[in-house]
């Protein structure tokens, strides 16, 4: 057997490389990438290169995933507007993953085109899968809607969705990690999309969306993605908490087994994105609505509207109250949120995510928290006016002071720790009004 400098691949390898030029840093030409990724199937394309200050947040974790990144691809594939606008979910759910699906073989296709000409480049995903290890904090690798923004595909609006500037909020995210520079990158559009029209709040299910451009992501996400993460780990604990089929039964009904079934099978529905569906926004899509505003309303948000459908709300939350007020012909069904840190960081992370505005109203305070043990940290959490403010260290003079374990903490919090018992084994310290430590909960329920 030959040695390894002598194994043909070894030597046809170095050959070649003597016959090249010296490496010189690789500089790809804007209009030819652009036709390149329009060619694969993308509908719009722009390039951010890694040190664009817009995505800094994310470039420590770009570079883990995918160290020689000099700049991202961005890129949109248009869906099917009438798929989404219907209230038959199955018809949504099955262009939502169909257009995932095509934005990752795109994806893949402009890599596979680029590598024979010595150009890495990494496909992160459009959508699931993702790094469930690190589930419940940040399971996905690149954030694709800054990406987006910052690429001049589009800006955000109000129901937290990009608005491609032509194709509306109809479209699926796609970005690429690449070991090249181009010679010409894009920058964001000069003006945002969202028309402001409030259709998406009216439409949505659960009051997620504030028409003064508040957004309740635990309402979103306790309804929209009950069938995925959180919502499929509280699922399996009423199976295990479940005496027997009888008492399952009673809990969770034939309909949403066999909708949890489908998910499993297939691929995971999507109860809602009305948001989506409602938005009138885009040179491609305006048209419908200018020309009959009231026939948009009747055709495309009275049905989502008036669906009869089973709602899920945390108990306690501002969503809990919404629906029955809002939409009397949709059923709610109370839920655990399925959410549980695993760390103090984040703990603190999910304060702003959990934060229930109303149930907020009329506290005014300042929580010092300091969390010792296995994971020591200081922070300053200051509710007012219905908002909620999460600072590092101990800021100003506090209300209430809570001095806790960091394991007991997080044991507290996922009901598996009783807070009395806590107490007298001063695992968990507070100075201050209890009450005011009651008040906090009512603000995070879950």
């Amino acid at each position: 057997m030959p040695s390894f400098d002598q194994h043909p691949t070894v030597v046809r390898w170095r050959e070649k490389m003597n016959a090249q030029l010296p490496d010189q840093p690789v500089l790809l030409n804007a209009d030819v990438l652009r036709s390149l990724c329009l060619d694969a199937g993308a509908d719009d394309v722009g390039f951010v290169e890694i040190d664009r200050p817009a995505i800094a947040d994310q470039r420590a974790e770009i570079l883990a995933a995918f160290p020689p990144t000099k700049m991202l691809i961005s890129f949109v594939c248009r869906m099917n507007r009438e798929n989404i606008r219907t209230p038959v979910r199955s018809a949504a759910n099955m262009e939502f993953h169909a257009n995932y699906d095509h934005a990752n073989e795109v994806a893949r296709r402009i890599v596979k085109a680029l590598e024979p000409i010595g150009i890495r480049g990494l496909v992160p995903g459009a959508s699931f899968p993702m790094e469930m290890d690190k589930f419940p904090g940040k399971v996905w690798v690149v954030s694709h809607k800054p990406v987006a923004i910052a690429a001049g595909l589009g800006h955000m609006g109000i129901h937290r969705l990009v608005i491609h500037p032509k194709f509306g909020n109809f479209i699926a995210l796609g970005t690429i990690l690449l070991d090249a520079n181009v010679n010409e990158y894009t920058y964001p559009i000069d003006y945002n999309p969202c028309l402001e029209c409030k259709l998406c709040v009216s439409a949505c299910p659960v009051g997620a969306i504030g028409a003064d451009g508040y957004f309740n992501f635990s309402a979103c996400y306790t309804h929209n993605y009950r069938e995925f993460m959180s919502g499929f780990t509280d699922w399996v604990q009423t199976i295990a908490d479940s005496k027997n089929a009888k008492d399952y039964r009673q809990k969770v009904n034939d309909s949403e087994s066999a909708s949890m079934w489908q998910s499993l099978s297939f691929k995971s529905s999507y109860k809602a994105a009305y948001c989506m569906a409602a938005c009138p926004a885009g040179e491609d899509v305006i048209g419908q609505f200018l020309s009959n505003r009231k026939a948009y309303v009747q055709e495309v948000i009275k049905p989502l509207q008036d669906k009869v459908e089973t709602i899920y709300v945390v108990p306690g939350s501002d969503a809990e109250r919404y629906v029955p007020k809002r939409f009397p012909n949709k059923k709610i069904k109370r839920i655990s949120s399925g959410i549980r840190p695993a760390s103090i960081r984040g703990f603190l992370f999910g304060l702003s995510l959990l934060f229930q505005r109303d149930r907020a109203e009329g506290l005014n305070a300042t929580y010092h928290f300091t969390f010792t043990g296995a994971e020591p940290s200081q922070a300053t959490v200051i509710i007012q006016n219905k908002t909620v403010q999460v600072q590092p260290g101990l800021v100003g003079n506090a209300n209430l002071s809570v001095v806790a374990d960091s394991k007991t903490w997080l044991r507290f919090i996922a009901k598996e720790q009783n807070l009395i018992w806590a107490l007298l084994l001063r695992k968990i310290r507070i100075q201050g009004s209890p009450r005011l430590l009651q008040a906090f909960g009512r603000c995070f329920p879950a």
